[in-house]
């Protein structure tokens, strides 16, 4: 399980997008998101999120997450592969599959799990939400694939504007990715699918889970 600690020291990032903000920036996030169509929770804790998304998914569910360092950090990745529920790990079940082709074709459907969960990469105080991927494995299944969708973030990663979103992806989550690819993969990483998440039309589908802590990247 990979720590936004295990980098930090190695990738050279943009410190001031990185700072936990004040409280009047979180409210008017969390409004603008809200207004976007985007339900909100906020919690102080590690714990109290891993509670909070373990709440959102009924018993039954097919649940899948992209990579996050954020839903590590809370115990979640961990959880969903070796703890006590009643759902159905989407992820478990691919990479137990030895065929690749099989193996990419499983990762594919899974993106219409009935919930999808991860990070992102940053919350502009106007209400969007910025992240990016190499394979688009993680940011495929927000706009639409995905039944529901559970987004974890710090609240580190809110900025201000949209253009400070979309740099705070190029100058802190980018280089911190990168060290995490080399190590984990052998490869660099890349801004190779990108997406800004503007606003959600479907009524109760996508929920972000805000952290009063330090978080992620």
């Amino acid at each position: 399980m990979s720590q936004k600690s295990d980098y930090v020291a190695d990738a050279e990032i943009d410190a001031e997008l990185d700072e936990l903000p004040d409280d009047e920036a979180v409210e008017e996030a969390i409004e603008n998101l809200e207004a976007s169509g985007f339900d909100v929770v906020v919690v102080d804790d590690e714990d109290e999120a891993l509670e909070t998304v373990q709440s959102q998914i009924p018993a039954g569910a097919s649940v899948m997450n992209g990579h996050s360092t954020t839903l590590e950090e809370i115990g979640f990745a961990e959880y969903l592969s070796e703890g006590d529920h009643e759902w159905e790990s989407l992820a478990d079940e691919i990479w137990s599959i030895d065929d690749d082709a099989e193996r990419q074709a499983a990762r594919r459907e899974a993106q219409t799990a009935d919930y999808f969960l991860g990070g992102i990469n940053a919350i502009s105080q106007t209400g969007d939400l910025v992240a990016a991927d190499r394979s688009g494995s993680r940011i495929g299944a927000y706009p639409f694939a995905a039944s529901n969708v559970v987004i974890v973030s710090g609240v580190n990663k809110i900025v201000p504007t949209l253009d400070d979103a979309l740099d705070r992806l190029e100058s802190v989550a980018y280089p911190l990715e990168n060290e995490r690819a080399q190590e984990a993969y052998g490869v660099d990483s890349a801004i190779a699918k990108e997406l800004i998440f503007r606003q959600e039309l479907e009524d109760d589908r996508t929920t972000v889970v805000l952290i009063r802590e330090k978080l992620g990247y």
